[in-house]
């Protein structure tokens, strides 16, 4: 290895702890409200798996969510995604690495079987490059070859900070406030054929986007 090369790896590595101390030191101040948190008490009492699925903009707030409970996530293979992932493993996720763009099969089939095996997984459907807002089908496809549900998260934020990003990368700003709204759980079932399945992802779509509406019209008043 070339000393400007290691010197580059030292400073990245140097960068990633960092921002990451940065990020857990921000999110601590952020008061958090969880509404509908009875749906997820049941599944984990009952010791159900299901996934959790939020906008990729939103990721702060819906990763932070999840910290230390043994989930799975899936990031996408980019260098956001390397940094993403080293954050991730530090809050106890299982990190899957791909996207419908790359090692997309691979992270799907990987995704399946870590449901089939008993794993919770929290995704970002519109990620990892858009469009915004737009509910991709491997969260859908995960839940019917499964059998696991899906629960939607919509998220708002009191005071935030938006990045000029196509997910409109949402930053909290210290000590504002988060309002959680969780959908009751949703099931596939496995016998549904490809139209069957793209209208449950419409529907996950148009309820997903409902509850941010929602959510940000809480943290509003």
């Amino acid at each position: 290895m070339q000393i400007k090369e290691l010197k580059q790896n030292i400073l990245r590595s140097l960068g990633n702890v960092v921002i990451s101390r940065l990020i857990n030191l921000l999110l601590a101040t952020v008061k958090i409200n969880i509404r509908n948190r009875e749906v997820l008490i049941e599944l984990e009492k009952d010791k159900i798996p299901y996934i959790a699925a939020f906008w990729h903009g939103k990721m702060l707030i819906g990763w932070n969510l999840f910290k230390g409970k043994n989930f799975s996530a899936l990031v996408s293979q980019s260098k956001d995604g390397e940094l993403l992932t080293r954050l991730l493993k530090k809050w106890k996720y299982d990190v899957v690495r791909g996207s419908s763009h790359k090692g997309g099969k691979e992270a799907l089939s990987k995704m399946i079987d870590l449901a089939k095996e008993n794993k919770s997984i929290a995704v970002t459907p519109d990620g990892p490059t858009g469009p915004i807002n737009k509910f991709k089908a491997g969260a859908v496809i995960t839940a019917r070859e499964s059998g696991i549900p899906i629960v939607l998260i919509g998220i708002g934020i009191s005071n935030k900070k938006n990045l000029r990003s196509w997910d409109k990368f949402e930053i909290p700003k210290p000590f504002s406030k988060a309002e959680v709204i969780l959908s009751e759980k949703i099931y596939v079932d496995k016998n549904f054929d490809y139209d069957k399945t793209n209208d449950l992802i419409l529907m996950c779509e148009e309820k997903l986007n409902e509850l941010n509406r929602k959510a940000e019209i809480v943290c509003s008043n």
